[in-house]
């Protein structure tokens, strides 16, 4: 039998809705009576809709705003009286080991960790809840209590943690996912060295939303890239409406985009990716003092939207000594002139243009590589700069990424089941193209552990010494997955189990190759500090 309704209809709600089909330009989000977003309606907007000249309003500008967007600017800054609580017991080698995993809220984790990897971090990868409507999001809430702001009583999870179920029915608000997303990214970014990289997984539903969010907190200026990864060519039977998808967005933003470079990959992992377009090449190998090296690219940027009104600090004149092999640099408008150095201006922008194009590497960079230039003269006499290339099977990363095994395979094979885990391929062509052998690589959502997984095997492809740091909230599976049914009580758990499995198999798999493997983790919880 239906059950009545004790309210009279909500015309409201109606009338919104009435709005939305005619403008729907104008349906907005506002913060409700108890602070909560709530569908709205701009009526500025609405009159300019109805008129048929300019009315006034609040002044133009161009701005990213959220119910809650000064909360969640509160958020990245209120210190907490958190601590990281060893647990042995769950942990493997620990004593030895450097890699971390910090089970707990990610926003408690980030702050705990200001101190001790403030500008250390490479590599940032994040694979936050899409706000589909079938996910989970971290819901902050602050209360002002004797003069001090502190955590208020809220939704929480089994453990404590902050998280709430964002529904269908709750309308997606996209304000709830951007206040969750915006203190998270900001205290992310402090943690990235000055060539340090973030890297986000997202789909369509909150790509421009995070595109913006992330303009603010890194700068316009530093986007990279926005990848296409296509994980799905069969398509997602999703929805009943248009085109079936198949791929995600992976957002690249750096620290500083001048510090960044080009990204290279392995040939044979790029012919992986795209057997057509990339092929094994020889472009001929010669020696220095520092081993073997091709020539490829020189080293200005091809790109003339690289200038030096785009990108100053990347436009100066070099200066060589053939002798000495000594580098100076000057402006490119002063007449510096240096005894026994040769001048290397930039390129100029093709088309009689006054314009210069851009270096491809920072003056700091240029003196710390140098022994990577090559100074060669042509047929002319002048001198031209190339970057050598010391593992000449690499090849530029493109920005379409496919060919990818699923994540479910390489989970199964480790005898655990769990839903949507990322490519451990995908992570291993960005940790390829980004980060050095010896960086820190942080996963803020880290799930079934995927990107430790990619870590412990790239380091013992390479031999390399890369440390990851994995975060993961104490969220409860779910009664109806075979995770439960398999008995693990939270995804924190899964992912503990999977890198264990992953570390052993990976070690039976190169002992030979990589005898000194790290394979443990520090298992850390967040807790209460008892510091006043």
């Amino acid at each position: 039998m239906d059950k009545l309704k004790m309210h009279s209809p909500d015309f409201v709600e109606a009338n919104i809705a009435q709005v939305a089909s005619l403008f729907p330009g104008c349906v907005t989000e506002a913060a409700g009576e108890d602070g909560s977003p709530k569908r709205a309606i701009d009526f500025d907007l609405l009159r300019q809709e109805l008129s048929p000249a300019i009315v006034e309003g609040p002044r133009e500008r161009y701005h990213l705003n959220w119910p809650g967007k000064q909360a969640a600017f509160l958020a990245a800054n209120i210190p907490v009286t958190k601590a990281l609580r060893p647990c042995r017991e769950e942990s493997v080698d620990f004593d030895a080991t450097e890699n971390l995993f910090i089970e707990g809220d990610n926003l408690d984790a980030l702050k705990v960790l200001q101190n001790s990897y403030l500008g250390k971090v490479k590599m940032i990868y994040i694979d936050p809840p899409y706000n589909t409507g079938r996910d989970f999001i971290y819901k902050d809430r602050f209360a002002m209590k004797d003069g001090e702001w502190k955590m208020a009583n809220g939704e929480y999870a089994g453990n404590g943690d902050r998280l709430v179920a964002n529904p269908e029915s709750n309308g997606r608000f996209h304000s709830d996912w951007l206040s969750m997303m915006y203190p998270r990214l900001k205290l992310a970014r402090n943690l990235l060295a000055d060539d340090g990289v973030v890297l986000i997984s997202i789909d369509d539903n909150e790509v421009s939303n995070l595109r913006s969010v992330c303009d603010q907190i890194f700068g316009e200026g530093n986007f990279i890239n926005s990848f296409c990864h296509v994980n799905n060519l069969k398509g997602r039977q999703t929805t009943n409406v248009g085109a079936a998808g198949t791929y995600e967005h992976v957002l690249a933003y750096a620290r500083n985009f001048d510090g960044v470079g080009q990204w290279e990959i392995d040939v044979k992992m790029a012919t992986a990716m795209m057997p057509n377009v990339y092929r094994m090449k020889d472009y001929g190998v010669s020696h220095d003092e520092h081993g073997e090296y091709t020539v490829k690219n020189e080293l200005h940027n091809t790109n003339k939207e690289f200038n030096e009104k785009t990108r100053p600090s990347l436009v100066f004149n070099i200066h060589f000594n053939p002798d000495s092999e000594e580098v100076k640099f000057s402006e490119v408008n002063e007449m510096a002139e240096f005894p026994g150095f040769v001048k290397v201006p930039p390129k100029k922008i093709n088309g009689g243009s006054n314009q210069y194009r851009a270096w491809r590497w920072s003056k700091e960079k240029i003196l710390r590589e140098q022994h990577n230039l090559l100074f060669r003269k042509d047929k002319a006499g002048s001198y031209r700069i190339y970057t050598k290339i010391r593992d000449f099977e690499k090849t530029n990363l493109k920005n379409l990424i496919l060919g990818m095994t699923s994540g479910s395979n390489a989970l199964s094979k480790l005898g655990i089941e769990f839903s949507n885990p990322k490519s451990v391929e995908l992570i291993r062509v960005l940790l390829n193209a980004v980060a050095d052998s010896d960086s820190i690589v942080v996963d803020l959502f880290s799930g079934s552990a995927t990107t430790a997984h990619a870590v412990m095997q790239a380091n013992a492809e390479d031999g390399g010494k890369r440390k990851f740091i994995m975060m993961q909230l104490s969220e409860a599976c779910n009664e109806a997955s075979e995770a439960f049914r398999a008995g693990y009580k939270t995804i924190a758990e899964i992912g503990k189990e999977r890198i264990r499995r992953a570390g052993r198999k990976i070690k039976e798999d190169n002992g030979l190759a990589a005898p000194g493997l790290d394979i443990g983790f520090r298992v850390l919880k967040i807790d209460s500090s008892n510091m006043q």
